[in-house]
């Protein structure tokens, strides 16, 4: 699993209809003991529970026993469209139930936290600006973008109070297809493939307080480094040709 071992933990993914989530699952699956929730009801093979994340008991049963916990934060596909309902309750997701998921895990005991972020926070950045995890984050007023800024405050408040160790993978666009063009449509784009190896090399690393990472696959104009993920985390981005491994 990696240099430092991290082996046989019980492993908690959120968002499990979404195709990271059963990315990951597969991922971890020979490894790990894994369970999947996600707000609505989901057919998968794997352990699963419903839970709403609200502050309440269910969370608490949710996350009791609980190791490590991987937090995809993403709303149900079928849930996101342009309505302003839409965007309030993105925004109420990546806040409300975070703060409540995290709160009932740190209660119980779970050492730490990988949040999935999204490098869509540096969307009113030039495309020709050097970027690194040093940079503060200059995200647009689109709600998707924005929860995803909130959604990452929440956790980075947690780890300064030291509740619980969380590393936050900034990723870049899942899943981009090029329809076998030369260069993706996205200058982030990110294989489900690297996607899942970022998050099996964040969980093998010893646990830090507070970290951030930069995670896209490589590619000619890629938009970001992922040299500290490279160095942090052993982390090394394995797909190159963007229309092969959408």
């Amino acid at each position: 699993m990696g240099r430092h071992g991290a082996a046989g933990v019980n492993l908690l993914i959120t968002s499990g209809a979404t195709p990271l989530a059963q990315e990951l699952a597969r991922a971890f699956a020979d490894d790990h003991d894994v369970r999947l929730t996600d707000v609505i009801d989901v057919q998968t093979t794997w352990p699963f529970v419903r839970c709403d994340l609200g502050h309440d008991a269910a969370t608490d049963r949710l996350v009791a026993g609980v190791d490590a916990l991987i937090h995809l934060a993403a709303l149900p596909p079928a849930q996101i469209d342009s309505s302003e309902e839409s965007a309030n309750r993105q925004l109420d997701f990546h806040t409300r139930c975070t703060y409540n998921l995290l709160h009932a895990a740190s209660e119980a005991g779970v050492s730490r936290c990988i949040f999935a972020g999204s490098l869509s926070v540096f969307a009113n950045c030039d495309d020709d600006w050097a970027i690194n995890e040093r940079w503060r984050p200059q995200p647009s007023t689109e709600s998707q973008v924005l929860a995803h800024h909130l959604g990452e405050f929440v956790c980075r408040e947690f780890a300064r109070e030291g509740r619980l160790a969380v590393t936050c993978l900034r990723l870049g666009t899942l899943g981009a297809s090029t329809n076998g063009a030369a260069q993706p449509p996205d200058q982030t784009w990110l294989s489900y493939a690297d996607a899942g190896r970022a998050f099996q090399c964040a969980l093998a690393a010893p646990p830090e307080p507070w970290g951030i990472y930069h995670i896209q696959s490589e590619f000619p104009g890629a938009r970001f480094t992922t040299e500290k993920a490279r160095q942090g985390l052993e982390f090394s981005p394995l797909s190159t040709n963007p229309g092969g491994d959408a």
